[in-house]
């Protein structure tokens, strides 16, 4: 096994290491086409790291900007997670990854379970979205969504926050407010963010977290809990898949410990095809 730093000459044999895991795969893909693997001279806002057996790749982690450490690399995490931080010389404010591989790369770097302000193994799950189930308020069009307006903006990035704060365990702070907002205007900027219309008011945001040709990961679906159990969230989110498959993609993925939320997923035919380890940890590192 050979570990070195990835380069742009490397991306097609990340890409064809990454593809037929692409479920679990999302962020590392998306960072990847995003930001490249060949940034600017002494610039350590994004580094991945390979391992390579008979010349191919075989595992990777990456540690971006925000301190996320992603990993997918089935036999070597531990070692491909010492190497990218040895390279970034950044503290890890969370990881990313297949349940075992995660706990392995945080052994490796000392990190503790205890120590963390999220950890959970959350149901992975994917759907072709040729076999989308359309919920028969939006087919029928009693219900409607579209891309948000610029007047909701600050009714969004509230429902943003509370999603964080309620789903993430994220504390109320300005730098929790202003990840918040990041987030919600960059989905917005990249035309990945829809709400569910009932009577001219949004009542249910979807977006997507990452977005390729190919596949969307949906994150950040959010409904205020005095309109929950009306349906509306199942309209936010397939009409959010149906624009994804009407711009090529072929396949959706998410990632839930909420078993409502996963009934709700299943309903729109989604299926259950693995686990997924998300950790975060608060504060200094």
């Amino acid at each position: 096994m050979t570990i070195r730093p990835l380069s742009s000459l490397d991306e097609p044999q990340l890409e064809a290491f990454l593809r037929p895991l692409r479920d679990s795969s999302m962020f590392l893909r998306s960072n990847a086409q995003r930001g490249g693997l060949n940034p600017p001279s002494g610039s350590r806002e994004q580094v991945f790291v390979a391992a390579f057996h008979d010349g191919k790749v075989a595992g990777v982690v990456a540690h971006g900007a925000s301190g996320m450490l992603l990993i997918q690399a089935p036999d070597s995490a531990a070692d491909l997670a010492r190497a990218c931080i040895g390279l970034s010389q950044r503290r890890v404010t969370g990881l990313a990854g297949p349940p075992v591989q995660v706990e392995q790369a945080m052994a490796a770097l000392h990190l503790k379970a205890e120590d963390a302000s999220y950890y959970r193994d959350e149901g992975l799950y994917g759907l072709d979205l040729c076999d989308l189930i359309v919920p028969a308020a939006l087919a029928t069009g009693r219900l409607t969504c579209r891309a948000p307006t610029a007047g909701e903006r600050d009714t969004l990035c509230a429902w943003r926050l509370a999603y964080d704060i309620e789903s993430l365990g994220s504390a109320d702070t300005d730098e929790t407010r202003q990840r918040s907002t990041r987030f919600l205007d960059q989905q917005m900027a990249d035309g990945n963010a829809w709400v569910a219309v009932d009577g001219g008011a949004p009542v249910s945001l979807s977006a997507f977290n990452a977005a390729l040709p190919d596949i969307v990961q949906l994150g950040g679906i959010y409904t205020p809990p005095e309109l929950r159990g009306r349906g509306f969230a199942r309209v936010a989110v397939a009409a959010s898949l149906l624009a994804a498959r009407a711009r090529g993609a072929e396949r959706a993925t998410l990632f839930t410990s909420n078993p409502s939320a996963a009934r709700a997923y299943e309903a729109l035919g989604f299926l259950r095809t693995g686990s997924y380890a998300v950790v975060l940890f608060r504060g200094p590192r």
